[in-house]
């Protein structure tokens, strides 16, 4: 791998943010650190850290980011919104189209997009299936939900900024990450109160330590995607829904599991559907089949990348996590 200079990292002060920061800081790389909001306190102890104050969606966002990115070999973009509104389906394009008209502007040749496991289409894939770079990804205009669609128009827009001979484009696909503050997850089922209401049991949840991703965007940032890459970025090994369960009732919670067969869950997110804007994501059946079907996800494209191997054991991480923080 060859030597990288500086690193422009939005969403810097967010949960995957401040990993890459510390990450590419552990490298020894300069980084530029775009947050919206005051910066990280740790950071004002480090020169290698330079904070830069910016709203992505704010019309004067790319004259900001412009000389953000000036003498930048790259940038990875981890600004997200994790509702589906309008409202964040808008900030969320226009500080992607912010980000690479600055990018243009500046002439860096390199941007590492953080998008989500979660734009592939299985409503035909089989129970067992493996979900890998090549599986089909939902239309744009028809997605399944309002995050779908955001992640899926950021892709498209910094695809179509690479064909046009802008930035070279990695796209990582990163599954549910899990970390100190970050234990949930919604393949698991519905959580209310101490209660889990638990759909499902077969199948692997998608995993992706916090680690190891801002590991994958660190490499990627490095390499040359020669126009564009696609990822995507799990654990090496990924629990099924019994482990993950066991991990996560050794931090207290949940208090009391419910358990449903997801077909059952299933049928009453079909009975319901004339009502489906209005329900959460799991009374919605393409997002309840996307979750809960029994998939596969290999890392095998990433290993093969970029090599490496994680030392430990998914539970050895999941403790690690409970012991600095839960969440």
């Amino acid at each position: 791998m060859g030597p990288l200079g500086r690193i422009v990292v939005t969403g810097a002060a967010g949960f995957v943010g401040r990993a890459v920061v510390a990450e590419a800081r552990r490298r020894g790389h300069p980084v530029v650190a775009v947050v919206r909001g005051a910066p990280v306190a740790d950071w004002s102890r480090d020169a290698g850290i330079e904070p830069c104050r910016c709203d992505l969606a704010d019309p004067g966002a790319a004259a900001v980011l412009a000389r953000a990115c000036r003498g930048a070999d790259a940038v990875i973009h981890a600004a997200a919104h994790l509702d589906a509104g309008v409202d964040a389906a808008r900030e969320t394009a226009a500080g992607t189209a912010h980000l690479l008209a600055a990018m243009a502007e500046a002439g860096t040749r390199r941007l590492v997009l953080v998008s989500s496991i979660a734009v592939y289409d299985t409503a035909a894939l089989a129970p067992g299936s493996a979900i890998t770079e090549a599986t089909p990804v939902e239309r744009e205009g028809a997605a399944r939900d309002g995050y779908v669609a955001q992640k899926l128009a950021q892709e498209r827009m910094a695809r179509a900024a690479a064909e046009a001979g802008g930035p070279g484009v990695w796209i990582l696909r990163v599954g549910a990450i899990y970390g100190a503050g970050r234990l949930w997850n919604a393949h698991l089922g519905v959580r209310v109160g101490p209660v889990l209401i638990r759909v499902g049991t077969g199948g692997e949840v998608p995993v992706a330590h916090l680690a190891l991703v801002a590991r994958a965007l660190v490499d990627a940032s490095a390499r040359d995607p020669a126009g564009e890459r696609v990822l995507n970025v799990t654990d090496d090994v990924r629990p099924d829904r019994d482990a993950y369960l066991h991990a996560l009732r050794r931090s207290g919670w949940p208090s009391v599991v419910v358990p449903l067969p997801w077909t059952l869950w299933l049928a009453a997110a079909r009975l319901l559907r004339p009502l489906e804007p209005r329900l959460p994501g799991l009374l919605r059946a393409r997002i309840l089949r996307a979750r809960m079907l029994p998939f596969r996800y290999p890392n095998t494209a990433l290993r093969r990348t970029f090599g490496g191997a994680q030392a430990r054991a998914f539970e050895d991480r999941f403790a690690q996590a409970i012991a600095e923080g839960g969440g």
